[in-house]
């Protein structure tokens, strides 16, 4: 995956005043029961309408350009995800993202840590990630993979992999003919 490179001395008052707005609006929701009418139309600004149909993500929410999160139908995302989306995070149909997940999508150049290296995270329809699991940049989920709690995940897994530990390993495949397709 191609990597993107942004010098953060280079950031503009456009930029700035992005990040001002997804701030409040983060801090709204946040401070939104999620029963309220208006937290769903507030998720739908949040992440710039590309929000599917039945999905839903729990307060608290914390990140950077969240406006760069597709998400698609029949997603749920539990509470304390901390998406850093600079790069582009794209969650297909029928994921489960459990409490206390962290979404990589930038990390600092070695030797100029004021520069972001940026690769997005791809996430596969029926995914399931478990409580306090960490994906870093580029890394994809493939369909119907199981990442184990507290997971940190390096490198990409393939669909229907189960997954565990810090660098999450491979410990099982199932069987793709048991899913309701």
């Amino acid at each position: 995956m191609d990597e993107v490179r942004i010098d953060l001395r280079k950031i503009g008052e456009d930029e700035r005043q992005k990040r001002e707005q997804q701030e409040r609006l983060l801090f709204r929701l946040n401070h939104t029961f999620y029963l309220d009418p208006g937290y769903k139309e507030l998720m739908r600004e949040l992440f710039a309408g590309k929000i599917g149909e039945n999905s839903f993500v729990k307060a608290p929410l914390s990140g950077a350009e969240l406006s760069n999160i597709s998400i698609g139908n029949g997603v749920y995302v539990n509470s304390n995800l901390l998406a850093m989306a600079r790069g582009g995070i794209v969650i297909e149909d029928d994921v489960q993202i459990a409490a206390n997940v962290q979404l990589i999508t930038n990390n600092h150049d070695l030797y100029d840590r004021q520069v972001l290296t940026c690769q997005p995270i791809v996430l596969k329809k029926g995914a399931w990630i478990g409580a306090g699991v960490t994906i870093l940049p580029g890394i994809t989920i493939g369909k119907y993979a199981v990442i184990g709690a507290a997971s940190v995940v390096t490198h990409d897994v393939g669909d229907y992999e189960v997954v565990v530990g810090n660098p999450a390993k491979c410990i099982k495949r199932l069987e793709p003919e048991k899913f309701e397709v």
